[in-house]
């Protein structure tokens, strides 16, 4: 399996040293990482995991202004991507077809290949122009997971709920995750 995993600068971004760390654990998954500036910058902001543990979870990391980085071409085959998290501008610019940079051309290409696209929006609340940009993606074929807390699984700290977040979004992709809680039901 061949996953391209796009953090952009949306408040968040330690989520995505979660989903890294699952992929990781994945059999046989090659990880492509794209890093936004605004994503080097949000992290530095947010988070006392230094970068270089993310970056070293990742298989390749291309620059996010190469636009001509293997990701950004149909021929390569991949499973899909994911974005985690996705500002709105970045969803924007996926929205519009407006491939500035490579987080977005790389999700350009998986749509129009059919390839998974998840997008894990951080904003809230929504207006009315990201639930349209929402739609207009969903629409183009886009999963939509926002990282919502849950509460039927017990969760007791945050690392729950990211690893709540990060087994939805790999259930996309048919990839189990130990740290997943499942529903199972209610006792009658």
């Amino acid at each position: 399996m061949r996953i391209i995993v796009g953090v952009s600068g949306a408040t968040g971004v330690e989520m995505s040293y979660y989903l890294l760390k699952a992929l990781r654990s994945a059999k046989d998954c090659e990880i492509h990482l794209i890093l936004s500036e605004g994503a080097r910058l949000t992290w530095g902001l947010e988070s006392d995991i230094p970068l270089e543990k993310l970056t070293a979870l990742a298989d390749v990391i291309h620059d996010s202004r190469d636009l001509a980085a293997s990701i950004s071409s149909g021929s390569f085959v991949t499973d899909g991507m994911i974005i985690m998290p996705c500002s709105m501008k970045t969803l924007a610019g996926i929205a519009a077809g407006y491939a500035e940079n490579l987080l977005v051309r790389a999700a350009d290409v998986c749509i129009k290949e059919g390839r998974k696209v998840v997008l894990v929006p951080r904003e809230m609340p929504f207006s009315r122009i990201h639930l349209r940009n929402m739609k207009n993606v969903a629409d183009d074929g886009c999963v939509i997971i926002p990282p919502v807390l849950t509460f039927y699984n017990g969760p007791k700290t945050v690392e729950d709920q990211i690893n709540h977040i990060v087994g939805k979004i790999l259930m996309q992709f048919g990839i189990a995750y130990d740290k997943f809680v499942p529903w199972t039901g209610a006792e009658e």
